[in-house]
């Protein structure tokens, strides 16, 4: 049993770089899907005035922030057995919220709307 789940994932992880790149590939090649993305409202509330070179507001930076801290938490939570895969994880969550602080302007309410 544990030769067949140690089979699948060997074979995941060798196609891993090539569904990442059929995604991105496929995500470029589609003028009707980035029109059909950046006309929705998940773009616009959260992505559209940083694209525009404006910022986030504080709202946007803290959900953003939260939503990737607890889907990095999950993986954290799953390599108990994997410590320095606990610590890159730990580090990468850390420049991220560095990054959400320090790097990208934040917007008042008045400047998002205008």
């Amino acid at each position: 049993m544990k030769k067949i789940n140690m089979k699948k994932r060997r074979l995941l992880n060798e196609f891993k770089p090539f569904l990442m790149l059929a995604a991105f590939c496929f995500a470029k090649s589609s003028e009707k899907l980035h029109n059909w993305f950046i006309s929705t409202r998940l773009y616009k509330n959260n992505l559209e005035s940083f694209v525009q070179g404006k910022g986030m507001t504080v709202k946007t930076k803290v959900r953003i922030m939260l939503t990737v801290t607890i889907l990095m938490s999950i993986g954290f939570i799953m390599m108990h057995a994997v410590p320095v895969g606990r610590i890159v994880l730990g580090i990468v969550w850390l420049c991220h919220v560095l990054y959400f602080i320090f790097g990208i302007k934040t917007l008042k309410l008045k400047e998002d709307c205008a």
